[in-house]
């Protein structure tokens, strides 16, 4: 009985079980919300957001108060960027991903390197990130859409690949399968939580501190930028500021599946079904006509509410 309580009480096991009342509110609601072709566009939505969230993830388990707000910036450019190199052609899609995984990876070693070297708070920094990023697609499109993702592209994230679901969903496992062996089974996931834990201790102990965050925060966005090359297959299209969207829902995902935001301790399973409790919820939301700003607000006030009842975990460290 007290192996089925702690099950009960795990944050992955509280999304779940959220995720089925859920889509039982969503099919009373709307009939044909849960059908199987609705449930795999959902998960189609929540692939997106949960490629974000996986690097905002381990950003958070690094402890430090470490959440990268320029996650939405590097999707839209790098949406941008891969539309460009595209322009509707399958030739291009090798040079698109990889200017894009280099762009994600450049913008996150600057965010790393800011919070390390110069000792900006992560919040200060990204945020001044995320500002220079906006400002620089503002300027370089202007809001104007911008280039056509190649064919291949779109077929891989909205059409049947496997067992009838998408490539995307099949990439997002493989996210997921990845980085639980990252963080459960090699040195780097130990040295991860080890400063998430106690960074101090870890100094000690002679773990790389430095260098294992700059490295989150490289991996955070490469992340961003698989998301926005796979948004650009998603919607055929991009435009400047498409990514603003996953920012605070990538934080949400990842407190409600049981990373506190004082790092240290959680995973990645949680936050991929914290991802797919959002996209439904978010979906409810739109069923019963609550326009973004509404949506916006839910987001904030969920946030709130999760950090209230188990978000931080524990006292913040120094």
């Amino acid at each position: 009985m007290s192996t089925l309580t702690a099950i009960a009480r795990h944050p992955t096991a509280i999304a779940l079980a959220l995720v089925v009342l859920l889509l039982a509110l969503g099919q009373a609601l709307s009939p044909g919300f849960a059908s199987p072709q609705q449930i795999v566009r959902l998960l189609v939505v929540a692939a997106l957001l949960g490629i974000v969230a996986a690097g905002q993830n381990l950003v958070i388990l690094g402890g430090r108060e470490g959440i990268d707000l320029s996650v939405g910036g590097v999707v839209s450019l790098s949406a941008i960027i891969a539309g460009n190199l595209m322009n509707g052609a399958d030739s291009g899609i090798a040079l698109a991903v990889l200017a894009c995984i280099a762009t994600g990876a450049f913008f996150g070693l600057l965010n790393g390197l800011g919070v390390t070297l110069l000792r900006i708070p992560p919040l200060v920094m990204t945020l001044g990130m995320l500002g220079a990023l906006q400002g620089l697609l503002v300027v370089v499109r202007q809001g104007i859409p911008s280039g056509r993702a190649a064919p291949a592209l779109s077929g891989f994230v909205t059409q049947p690949l496997l067992l009838g679901l998408p490539g995307i969903i099949w990439l997002w496992i493989a996210i997921g399968l990845a980085l639980a062996f990252l963080l459960g089974r090699t040195v780097f996931g130990q040295r991860i939580y080890a400063i998430g834990a106690n960074e101090a201790a870890a100094v000690m102990a002679g773990v790389p501190v430095k260098a294992v965050r700059v490295a989150l925060f490289v991996l955070s966005g490469v992340f961003a930028a698989i998301a926005g090359l796979c948004l650009l297959g998603y919607s055929g299209s991009s435009f400047a500021n498409v990514g603003e969207q996953y920012m605070l829902p990538s934080i949400i995902a990842v407190v409600f599946g049981g990373t506190p935001l004082a790092g240290g301790k959680g995973g990645y399973t949680g936050t991929m079904a914290g991802a797919v409790l959002l996209v439904i919820l978010q979906s409810i939301l739109t069923t019963v006509n609550i326009d973004e700003s509404g949506r916006q607000m839910v987001f904030g006030v969920t946030l709130v509410a999760l950090m209230l009842v188990y978000g931080r975990g524990r006292a913040l460290r120094t």
